[in-house]
């Protein structure tokens, strides 16, 4: 692929005219609705958790920019002997589970979609160490703004393995339009409400995904 094309493709893919304007409009539109459920979560956290109410954390934005997603805290800063924190299972309250069960702990992130950092619908926005991990064809994720919920989160959520959902994210970049953006959302509605492929099997979050076994590597 010529360097010309590369450019192209940087510019254009993962996006279509009019992307902006939908989340704004769509974010906007809805504020008298979620900003008084953000209050609310927040007492909750607040009460539960205690301080602070919000997780941050930098995140690899689009083409890999770094940015700092805004959570609510789901967890606990529980800590073993060693001073360590304890695994995300022992860390993870009921409370904390409810909060990623019901999406809850996500609706800070609408702050981060008016800043212009996210979109509503993307891939989700992974660590910065991870950008060294993928291979040719995963990097191409970063080629869109990544969001709150995206093609993977309605084909699984966490239940699926990294590749497949990877693979979605790509499939997603190559297919971006208003009418797959809209099928997402309403399919993020319906997966949430029914809670499904809330973690990876066997695991309190997603685990660690730790890059592509190069040849005669054992998977």
């Amino acid at each position: 692929m010529s360097s010309s094309a590369r450019s192209t493709e940087r510019a254009d893919a993962g996006d279509y005219p009019g992307k902006r304007l939908l989340d704004l409009a769509l974010v906007v539109g809805s504020a008298p609705l979620w900003l008084p459920v953000v209050g609310i979560v927040a007492l909750l956290v607040r009460r539960r958790l205690g301080t602070p109410v919000l997780f941050t954390q930098v995140r690899a934005g689009r083409h890999g920019t770094p940015f700092r997603i805004i959570k609510f805290r789901s967890m606990t800063e529980a800590r073993g002997p060693d001073g360590a924190l304890l695994p995300d299972a022992e860390r993870l309250p009921p409370f904390g589970r409810w909060l990623r069960a019901s999406s809850l702990d996500e609706l800070p992130e609408l702050f981060n979609v008016l800043l212009g950092e996210m979109s509503l619908v993307g891939p989700r926005p992974l660590h910065l160490h991870y950008l060294e991990r993928y291979d040719a064809t995963q990097r191409r994720r970063l080629l869109a703004r990544p969001g709150l919920t995206g093609l993977a989160q309605v084909s699984g959520r966490n239940a699926i393995d990294w590749p497949s959902r990877f693979r979605l994210d790509v499939e997603y970049v190559d297919r971006c339009s208003v009418r797959l953006d809209l099928a997402i959302l309403a399919g993020t509605v319906r997966a949430v409400t029914r809670r499904e492929g809330i973690t990876a099997a066997g695991e309190a979050t997603m685990p660690e995904f730790l890059g592509v076994p190069s040849a005669g590597e054992e998977r």
